[in-house]
């Protein structure tokens, strides 16, 4: 596989650690740019981060003396001197479209956790073990940005990676309606117990704009390419309830589920069991090998116990039974920060690359 140089856009904050982490001996893509705001341009990499770094490892000696650049000032430059680039930045979502467009139109190519293009009907949102086949949408937004290479990809929110890949091979049985409450790490807000403490012994039963994300996102993703768009899947029909815990990493979801035909509890823990999708038919080099684990210890999955299956980036189910509403209900669990985020566009850009998106 061809040898990738790539900038990390927005390096500073915990999701641009967790990228500067997991890239660290990548065997494709090797970190050469590092970019943020103003107020960290000029620093090495190290200074800018000194008393704000949040990874349980170390800062990656690769990246140390890296000197950061303004990602919006040094735009040309940046864009010029890598094939691509990962992105999550902490601006508000007209800025972030304009900087993500402004790269890409630079042919640079975009991986994105950022929220702010994940509705643009010829942007792919992608999970790659499920729709992968979005990437044809690329062709159709070069020719909107008048670019050769250029184009933006998005994750999904990260709420959403731990039910939506245990409901997607339950699809053939006809899902109608979910219902969804997430429990979620505050790392999904960028900080930890240090920098919020307010979050030791305490529950916060709201998380802005999340449960539009986890009701709406999903049927992108189960949506079909129509010409030079993304038509979102009508159904099923998804209510969610979004609540930040006192954790750091890994976010749980009670999910309950009813179909237009029953599946037995078998055939569901057979399609778990087998599911797999691009990444791992492909052995791409971040992807986890059993995507979908299900335990049978009556109390699993846990975060602390769970979230690191596969090195981060498997999805754990478990407590599997019948339900007195729905159909069934499940617990389910991803981490947040890997999976969810960097991890997941990590994979993304992977898939893109062995597609040949980034040639």
């Amino acid at each position: 596989m061809k040898q990738y140089h790539v900038a990390v856009i927005g390096a500073t904050g915990m999701v641009g650690q967790r990228f500067l982490s997991l890239l660290e001996n990548h065997p494709w893509f090797t970190v050469t740019v590092v970019a943020a705001s103003a107020s960290s341009a000029g620093k090495t990499y190290e200074q800018a981060v000194s008393h704000r770094w949040m990874m349980s490892t170390p800062i990656p000696e690769s990246v140390r003396s890296l000197v950061v650049r303004d990602a919006v000032a040094d735009a040309r430059e940046i864009a010029a001197s890598v094939d691509f680039a990962f992105c999550a930045v902490d601006m508000n979502k007209e800025d972030i479209r304009a900087l993500e467009e402004t790269y890409a139109r630079l042919e640079c190519p975009i991986m994105s956790n950022n929220s702010a293009h994940r509705f643009t009907p010829d942007v792919p949102m992608i999970i790659p073990e499920i729709n992968d086949d979005h990437a044809r949408i690329i062709e159709a937004q070069r020719a909107r940005l008048g670019t050769k290479r250029g184009f933006i990809a998005v994750k999904s929110n990260c709420s959403l990676q731990s039910y939506v890949p245990a409901l997607h091979p339950l699809r053939q049985f006809g899902i109608t309606k979910v219902l969804a409450c997430t429990y979620q790490a505050i790392s999904g807000a960028g900080k930890n117990f240090e920098t919020w403490p307010e979050m030791v012994d305490n529950v916060i039963p709201f998380i802005g704009g999340e449960e539009e994300k986890s009701e709406r996102e999903p049927l992108k993703i189960w949506g079909s390419i129509d010409g030079d768009r993304i038509v979102p899947a009508v159904s099923p029909s998804i209510t969610t309830q979004c609540i930040r815990v006192p954790v750091s990493d890994g976010h749980l979801a009670a999910v309950f589920v009813s179909f237009e035909r029953k599946p037995s509890m078998e055939e569901i823990r057979s399609c778990w069991e087998q599911f797999s999708g691009y990444p791992q038919q492909h052995q791409l080099p971040s992807a986890p090998s059993q995507f979908l684990t299900y335990f049978e210890e009556e109390n699993r999955p846990q975060t602390r116990l769970d979230r690191e299956l596969e090195n981060g980036m498997g999805i754990s189910i478990g407590r599997l039974r019948e339900d007195t509403q729905y159909d069934y209900k499940f617990v389910c669990l991803s981490h947040n920060t890997v999976r969810g985020a960097a991890g997941g566009a990590v994979l993304m850009a992977e898939t893109l690359a062995s597609k040949g998106y980034l040639d």
